[in-house]
Protein backbone atom coordinates (compact mmCIF):
# COMPACT_ATOMS: atom_id res chain seq x y z
CA UNK A 1 0.00 0.00 0.00
CA UNK A 2 3.01 2.04 0.61
CA UNK A 3 3.52 2.83 -3.22
CA UNK A 4 -0.14 3.88 -3.98
CA UNK A 5 -0.08 6.51 -0.89
CA UNK A 6 3.46 7.93 -2.33
CA UNK A 7 1.47 8.48 -5.33
CA UNK A 8 -1.40 9.80 -4.13
CA UNK A 9 0.30 12.03 -1.60
CA UNK A 10 2.91 13.01 -2.82
CA UNK A 11 3.69 12.43 -6.50
CA UNK A 12 0.27 13.29 -8.02
CA UNK A 13 0.46 16.86 -6.10
CA UNK A 14 3.94 17.46 -6.86
CA UNK A 15 2.97 16.85 -11.14
CA UNK A 16 -0.16 18.80 -10.93
CA UNK A 17 1.65 21.85 -8.89
CA UNK A 18 4.32 21.70 -11.18
CA UNK A 19 1.95 22.12 -14.65
CA UNK A 20 2.09 25.56 -16.19
CA UNK A 21 -1.64 26.45 -15.44
CA UNK A 22 -2.03 30.39 -15.77
CA UNK A 23 -3.93 32.50 -13.67
CA UNK A 24 -5.61 34.71 -16.43
CA UNK A 25 -7.12 33.80 -19.51
CA UNK A 26 -4.47 36.24 -20.87
CA UNK A 27 -1.70 33.79 -19.39
CA UNK A 28 -2.38 31.12 -21.88
CA UNK A 29 -1.57 33.30 -24.48
CA UNK A 30 1.86 34.12 -22.90
CA UNK A 31 2.24 30.24 -22.63
CA UNK A 32 5.53 28.51 -24.63
CA UNK A 33 5.47 25.75 -26.44
CA UNK A 34 7.21 23.48 -23.53
CA UNK A 35 4.57 24.70 -21.71
CA UNK A 36 2.02 23.39 -23.87
CA UNK A 37 3.74 20.07 -24.17
CA UNK A 38 3.69 19.46 -20.84
CA UNK A 39 -0.38 20.08 -20.95
CA UNK A 40 -0.91 17.57 -23.36
CA UNK A 41 -0.85 14.36 -20.93
CA UNK A 42 -2.98 15.53 -18.23
CA UNK A 43 -5.36 16.88 -21.10
CA UNK A 44 -5.28 13.38 -22.65
CA UNK A 45 -6.07 11.65 -19.07
CA UNK A 46 -8.97 13.97 -18.71
CA UNK A 47 -10.54 13.77 -22.00
CA UNK A 48 -10.28 9.74 -21.76
CA UNK A 49 -11.50 9.70 -18.61
CA UNK A 50 -14.87 11.29 -19.77
CA UNK A 51 -15.23 9.72 -23.03
CA UNK A 52 -14.98 6.53 -20.89
CA UNK A 53 -17.42 8.05 -18.45
CA UNK A 54 -19.91 8.99 -21.19
CA UNK A 55 -19.47 5.52 -22.53
CA UNK A 56 -20.40 3.39 -19.80
CA UNK A 57 -23.16 6.32 -18.35
CA UNK A 58 -24.60 7.62 -21.42
CA UNK A 59 -27.50 5.10 -22.86
CA UNK A 60 -26.97 6.31 -26.94
CA UNK A 61 -23.62 6.32 -26.31
CA UNK A 62 -23.89 2.48 -26.30
CA UNK A 63 -24.15 0.34 -30.04
CA UNK A 64 -28.05 -0.45 -30.27
CA UNK A 65 -28.15 -4.52 -30.50
CA UNK A 66 -29.35 -5.58 -34.02
CA UNK A 67 -31.77 -8.25 -32.04
CA UNK A 68 -30.34 -11.31 -34.08
CA UNK A 69 -28.85 -14.15 -32.27
CA UNK A 70 -27.72 -16.16 -35.52
CA UNK A 71 -24.83 -14.03 -37.19
CA UNK A 72 -23.52 -16.88 -39.41
CA UNK A 73 -25.25 -20.41 -39.32
CA UNK A 74 -27.45 -21.52 -42.69
CA UNK A 75 -28.32 -17.91 -43.46
CA UNK A 76 -29.97 -18.84 -46.50
CA UNK A 77 -32.65 -20.44 -45.15
CA UNK A 78 -35.68 -18.82 -43.25
CA UNK A 79 -34.93 -21.13 -40.20
CA UNK A 80 -32.79 -23.53 -39.21
CA UNK A 81 -33.53 -26.82 -37.92
CA UNK A 82 -31.38 -29.74 -36.96
CA UNK A 83 -31.71 -33.26 -36.15
CA UNK A 84 -30.09 -36.19 -34.61
CA UNK A 85 -30.55 -39.95 -34.40
CA UNK A 86 -30.69 -40.95 -30.58
CA UNK A 87 -29.17 -43.96 -32.05
CA UNK A 88 -26.09 -41.91 -33.43
CA UNK A 89 -25.41 -40.71 -29.64
CA UNK A 90 -22.46 -42.68 -28.19
CA UNK A 91 -22.47 -41.76 -24.56
CA UNK A 92 -23.26 -38.05 -24.63
CA UNK A 93 -23.27 -34.75 -26.79
CA UNK A 94 -23.18 -31.31 -26.21
CA UNK A 95 -25.37 -29.16 -28.55
CA UNK A 96 -24.23 -25.23 -28.94
CA UNK A 97 -27.34 -23.24 -28.13
CA UNK A 98 -25.04 -19.83 -29.07
CA UNK A 99 -25.19 -19.78 -32.52
CA UNK A 100 -20.90 -19.05 -32.27
CA UNK A 101 -19.79 -23.01 -32.91
CA UNK A 102 -18.04 -23.65 -35.73
CA UNK A 103 -19.06 -27.33 -35.43
CA UNK A 104 -22.81 -26.53 -35.72
CA UNK A 105 -25.05 -28.09 -33.67
CA UNK A 106 -22.69 -29.48 -31.65
CA UNK A 107 -20.94 -27.14 -29.03
CA UNK A 108 -17.46 -26.65 -29.70
CA UNK A 109 -16.77 -24.11 -26.78
CA UNK A 110 -17.28 -20.63 -28.41
CA UNK A 111 -20.07 -20.02 -25.66
CA UNK A 112 -17.25 -19.13 -23.51
CA UNK A 113 -16.22 -16.21 -25.53
CA UNK A 114 -19.30 -14.79 -26.08
CA UNK A 115 -19.84 -14.98 -22.74
CA UNK A 116 -17.04 -13.14 -22.21
CA UNK A 117 -17.30 -10.56 -24.35
CA UNK A 118 -21.34 -10.34 -24.24
CA UNK A 119 -21.85 -10.55 -20.20
CA UNK A 120 -23.97 -13.83 -20.95
CA UNK A 121 -24.30 -16.91 -19.35
CA UNK A 122 -25.36 -19.57 -22.09
CA UNK A 123 -24.22 -22.91 -22.49
CA UNK A 124 -24.15 -26.26 -24.33
CA UNK A 125 -27.24 -28.90 -24.41
CA UNK A 126 -25.88 -32.14 -22.95
CA UNK A 127 -27.56 -35.15 -23.72
CA UNK A 128 -26.69 -38.37 -22.05
CA UNK A 129 -27.79 -41.75 -23.30
CA UNK A 130 -28.65 -44.31 -20.45
CA UNK A 131 -27.44 -47.62 -20.56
Amino acid sequence: MEPVAHLVKVSVPNYLSNLPIPDTIGGWFRLGVKDWLALIPPSAALAGLGYMSYKAFCPKARAASSGKINHKIQKNVSKVVNSVDIEDITEKAAFCRCWRSENWPYCDGSHGRHNTECNDNVGPLLINKKN
